[in-house]
C-alpha cells in the first residue's frame, strides 16, 4: 500500500530551482560541440552542485569513455547516457526510493539528526500520512532537552489526531523510548515514530545517548523492528554526508530521509550519499506542509535536474 503521493509533476515544480542552480540541463542545452571547455564546465557544476570531488571526477571520465565509442556523439546521446549512468547508480542501493515496510508491528521509526535538520517535522509528517491511511500511529517526544521540542510533536499529535508520550523536560529520553514502546505494544499500533535530541554531531555525550536509546528499543522491541531514520538538511550539501558517516558510528542508519529540497539546495547529495554511504534516500521534503514529503523517484529526480 502507497502512503505518500508523487508525482513526476510535483518534484518538477519541487526542484526547479535547484535545477536553475546547479545549471546541468542548461549546459547541455547550449552545447552543440562536446570540446574540453564543455567537460571543464560540467565537472565544475557537478562540484558545485554537492557531487562532491571524486564521484564528479569519475563520472566525467565514464562519460569520456561512452563519448569515444560513439561517432559523431551530441550532447542529447550524451544527456541519455548521463540520465541512465546516474539512475543505475541509485537504483544499485538497496530500498532507494522505497517506502518503510511497516508489516511488523509496531514498527519504531527512530528519528535523528542535527538541530534544524526538519526532524520533528518529519516525525509529524510522517505520522499525519500514516493516519490518515488509516493506521494506528503513536509519536514519542524524545528530545527532551529543549521544552520546545517536545511541544512541537505534541502540536503534531493535536494535528493530525496522533497520540503522543512525552514526559517532563529533561527526562532519560531512553525512559520515554521505553514507555512509548510499551504503549505501543500494548495499543496493538502500526508504528511508532520516536523523536530524539537535535544534537550536533560533534557532541560525544549526546550520542551515548542515542545509543541507548536504541539499546532500549532494539531490547523490547527486538533489531528487526527498529528502523533508523537519519534526516539531513539538504542545504547543507557535502556536510551532510559527514553528519551520516558519524552518526552511523554511533547507530546503523538505515535510512535517510532530505528535506529542504525545494529552495535552496542543489541536488548532488543525494547521488553523493549514495555512492558513499550505500543507505537509501527514501522520502524528500518538499516544502513545510503536511503533504510536502514526496517519495524519493530516482527517474524522476535525474530526469527534473539533468532534462529541460
Amino acid at each position: 500500500m502507497a502512503f505518500f503521493n508523487f508525482s513526476l509533476k510535483s518534484i518538477k515544480d519541487g526542484l526547479n530551482n535547484i535545477k536553475e542552480k546547479w545549471g546541468i540541463s542548461k549546459l547541455f542545452a547550449g552545447k552543440n560541440k562536446i570540446d574540453e571547455s564543455f567537460w571543464t564546465e560540467l565537472e565544475e557544476k557537478l562540484i558545485l552542485g554537492d557531487v562532491g570531488v571524486d564521484y564528479s571526477e569519475e563520472i566525467i571520465d565514464y562519460l569520456r569513455a561512452e563519448s569515444k565509442k560513439i561517432k559523431d556523439i551530441d550532447t542529447e546521446k550524451l544527456r541519455e547516457i548521463f540520465v541512465d549512468k546516474l539512475s543505475a547508480e541509485l537504483e544499485a542501493v538497496p530500498g532507494m526510493g522505497e517506502e518503510f515496510d511497516i508489516n511488523n508491528k509496531p514498527y519504531v521509526l527512530l528519528m535523528i539528526g542535527v538541530n534544524g535538520s526538519g526532524k520533528t517535522t518529519s516525525a509529524g509528517k510522517l505520522a499525519w500520512q500514516y493516519k490518515n491511511a488509516g493506521k494506528n500511529v503513536i509519536l514519542a517526544a524524545g528530545d527532551t532537552f529543549r521544552a520546545a521540542a517536545v511541544e512541537q510533536i505534541k502540536i503534531w499529535g493535536e494535528r493530525t489526531g496522533v497520540r503522543v508520550i512525552a514526559q517532563e523536560q529533561g527526562s532519560d529520553a531512553a525512559s520515554v523510548a521505553f514507555d512509548a514502546w510499551r504503549a505501543a505494544n500494548n495499543s496493538n499500533a502500526d508504528v511508532l515514530i520516536v523523536d530524539t535530541a537535535g544534537r550536533l554531531h560533534d557532541k560525544h555525550n549526546l550520542m551515548e545517548e542515542l545509543k541507548k536509546v536504541y539499546r532500549v528499543l532494539v531490547r523490547e522491541a527486538g533489531a528487526e523492528r527498529v528502523h533508523s531514520v537519519l534526516v539531513l538538511d539538504a542545504v547543507s550539501g557535502q556536510n551532510s554526508v559527514a553528519q551520516a558517516l558519524t552518526f552511523n558510528e554511533a547507530v546503523p542508519i538505515n535510512s535517510i530521509i532530505l528535506t529542504k529540497y525545494d529552495n535552496s539546495a542543489k541536488g548532488g547529495v543525494i547521488l553523493s550519499i549514495a555512492k558513499k554511504l550505500k543507505v537509501p534516500v527514501r522520502y524528500i521534503g518538499l516544502g513545510e506542509g503536511e503533504n510536502d514529503l514526496s517519495n524519493f523517484d530516482i527517474r524522476a529526480f535525474v530526469k527534473a535536474i539533468i532534462e529541460d
